[in-house]
């Protein structure tokens, strides 16, 4: 072995283990249908695309192929109503899947919400499919373990979601543990530096930073746009999104003269469960005084009971409520049953596809960034034919809770545009040397490289 070869078999890229494509869907866009071709011949792979990109159709035609060429059921894990949701575009696009809840033992497509796993006998499946897979992220490390060790001998994964946080390293560590290609300890000891203190206190080596976004294009693309995989944008251009924000007074603080602003965390809960009243009344205010759907997203059960009773034609989904009737409701805002639902992001603020809605509103606001994006993109997204107003109601007293967010989520536009900028300089360099280490080009697969990946 010559010293060349000896640093390239260091090299950290993973081997496609997927297959030629075996029917291609005629409702797939161009731009899908490449990445789905993709994603088929790399085998286990992520697909990153942004709100109304097309996920579902793509995750669908991936399993199709995948039933057809192994011969067993694949599995879509989806969050709640979403699974509904999947096997009635699946009829839309002529790729046939069933709702189940529990096994049956039967082949073909089956979607069930993450909640039923224990139901089903995961070793039979050829393939699984993580619908929202930022849900490697967000639910406890307890059944973050149990999802990548359930699937750790499926010989086919694909993971889909629009908002892995580009800056959240672990994130990105966990899909490729799920996708059985490096752990999350290797992928910190191979690329990072830990500066001490804090076990979330990694660094990217600064020399590593073009190896480990060449590492990521490996297994996973990110797309916002056609445009990033060099196809036309028609259709695609996002309406106007109206943010306005409404301040209401609060009253006075217990033990002092005048209301004072919130400054820790619990004293901003305590100003939120104060003000609720004033914020509610607020609310009910502008949705009773307009016509049209209304999604009004809340935090706290004493907000979700008080809005319903305030505003006319609500109904809510609550966490306590049972499964059917979570899955009724949201699937009769989708038809149109209900005018208003209330609801809270974390149950309803993944996945649905609620583009006939241009009315959203906030009663109160937490934190975390990516729970006000996702539920802002449940209306604001590809598809969407009219402007999006969105009202953010906060009292007073809550402090610089929507600065926060606002900071959040420039932080998190300028991560993103970064990775994309990473990606693409990278797609582009290795299309033009020999290694197209972008998809890990196998020529025993003989495949034709998609057009976006030659041109």
């Amino acid at each position: 072995m010559n010293y060349d070869d000896f640093i390239s078999s260091k090299a950290t890229g993973c081997a496609p283990v997927g297959f030629d494509p075996q029917s291609e869907n005629n409702h797939l866009m161009h731009f899908q249908s490449d990445i789905v071709t993709w994603a088929t011949r790399r085998g286990r792979a992520a697909i990153f695309a942004d709100c109304g990109m097309g996920k579902t159709i793509m995750q669908l035609s991936w399993a199709d192929n995948v039933a057809a060429h192994t011969g067993k059921a694949v599995l879509i894990l989806a969050p709640l109503a979403v699974a509904q949701q999947t096997v009635e575009e699946g009829v839309k696009f002529g790729i046939a899947a069933r709702y189940l809840r529990a096994d049956d033992g039967n082949t073909g497509i089956v979607v069930t919400n993450y909640e039923m796993m224990d139901h089903f006998e995961l070793s039979r499946f050829g393939g699984i499919v993580l619908d929202e897979s930022s849900i490697l992220k967000s639910k406890t490390g307890k059944t973050r373990t149990a999802i990548i060790a359930a699937f750790q001998d499926t010989p086919y994964r694909l993971a889909c979601t629009a908002t892995p946080a580009p800056n959240d390293h672990i994130e990105l560590g966990n899909h490729a543990a799920f996708l059985g290609i490096m752990s999350p300890a290797e992928m910190l000891a191979t690329y990072f530096v830990h500066d001490g203190g804090s076990t979330q206190n990694w660094r990217l080596k600064g020399h590593a930073r073009g190896d480990f976004w060449r590492w990521v294009c490996s297994w996973a693309i990110m797309i916002q746009k056609p445009s990033d995989i060099g196809h036309s944008d028609e259709g695609f251009s996002l309406p106007p999104l109206v943010v306005d924000q409404i301040t209401v007074n609060s009253d006075a603080t217990p033990g002092y003269l005048f209301s004072m602003v919130a400054e820790s965390m619990g004293d901003r809960i305590t100003a939120r469960r104060e003000s609720i009243p004033q914020r509610v009344r607020a609310c009910a205010d502008v949705v009773n005084s307009t016509s049209g759907q209304w999604i009004v997203w809340c935090g706290l059960n004493d907000e979700s009971k008080q809005l319903s009773d305030s505003i006319n034609g609500a109904v809510s989904i609550s966490g306590s409520d049972p499964t059917d009737l979570k899955e009724s409701r949201m699937a009769g805002f989708s038809r149109g049953d209900f005018r208003v639902l209330v609801t809270k992001p974390k149950i309803c603020g993944f996945g649905m596809n609620w583009q006939h809605c241009s009315n959203v509103a906030f009663v109160g606001l937490s934190d975390s960034w990516e729970s006000y994006y996702q539920a802002v993109r449940r209306c604001w997204r590809f598809g969407q034919q009219s402007s999006v107003n969105v009202k953010i109601i906060t009292a007073s007293t809550e402090g610089a809770v929507v600065a926060n967010i606002q900071s959040k989520e420039a932080a998190a536009k300028a991560m993103v545009d970064g990775m994309l900028s990473e990606m693409l300089d990278i797609t582009r360099e290795n299309i033009g040397g020999s290694s197209r280490s972008f998809i890990n080009y196998n020529p025993s697969l003989t495949m034709e490289v998609p057009a976006w990946l030659t041109s």
